[in-house]
């Protein structure tokens, strides 16, 4: 099945600050990105990690493409000079349903490693975050949280879906606190405006999440529906 191509959506000040940054390190914001020596190999062992249906994936969003460059270029060498994930910004993608965010969240990781760059990552939905984390009897949901707290790159994705309560505030506080002050990248997709977000997930981490992320806005129809296979009209 041919994937989603997402329309470019206009993102003033955000496309202009990337495109800004990439120039001036002589490079062409609207250019692909450039593989590293050995991107097969690094890129076939991810997606064994990446659900089938987004294996595929592009990050052809012009705003989650020049977010992709600023990581990549912003990495410190590594072993054979490769690049590894730094710190950084982190990226909000905000759209109504089936507008292809999780799409843009997994091409990006796709992209950075294809670029070159040594990438541990770690992605997970809100859903399964709380319910990962939720004290049970040998679980050491502690350990857990300061894995994801620690990881270079974190996918959070649909942050705002999950049934809120105090506990899991907190816990998305403590997640997001730990990353915010460590500069980590931390990629966040979202059904939600900012403002119903910020009403489910608490003002501290709403906050820290504006402070710390740039924002790229998805719009269009439910491609779910759009694109669904013929014979799910008539189930």
């Amino acid at each position: 099945m041919r994937h989603h191509q997402a329309q470019p959506q206009p993102v003033g000040g955000l496309a202009r600050r990337l495109a800004h940054i990439l120039t001036t390190r002589g490079i062409d914001p609207t250019s692909t990105p450039v593989a590293g020596a050995e991107p097969v190999p690094a890129l076939l062992a991810a997606e064994s990690r990446i659900p089938a249906r987004y294996r595929g994936a592009t990050a052809d969003h012009p705003a989650v493409a020049a977010w992709v460059r600023e990581i990549a270029e912003a990495g410190r060498p590594g072993p054979g000079g490769a690049p590894g994930i730094a710190q950084g910004r982190s990226l909000l993608i905000a759209g109504t349903t089936g507008t292809g965010k999780t799409h843009q969240a997994y091409g990006a990781v796709r992209s950075l490693i294809s670029a070159g760059v040594r990438l541990r990552w770690k992605a997970v939905t809100a859903a399964d975050l709380y319910a990962d984390l939720r004290p049970r009897p040998g679980h050491d949901g502690e350990r857990e949280l300061r894995d994801l707290a620690r990881c270079p790159l974190l996918i959070i994705d649909d942050l705002g879906a999950a049934k809120y309560s105090e506990w899991t505030e907190e816990i998305t506080m403590r997640l997001m606190n730990r990353r915010y002050n460590e500069l980590l990248p931390t990629l966040v997709t979202t059904n939600l405006g900012m403002a119903d977000l910020r009403a489910h997930i608490g003002d501290r981490v709403a906050s820290r999440l504006t402070e710390m992320a740039d924002k790229v806005i998805l719009d269009g129809p439910d491609r779910r529906r759009t694109h669904r296979h013929p014979a799910a009209a008539t189930a």
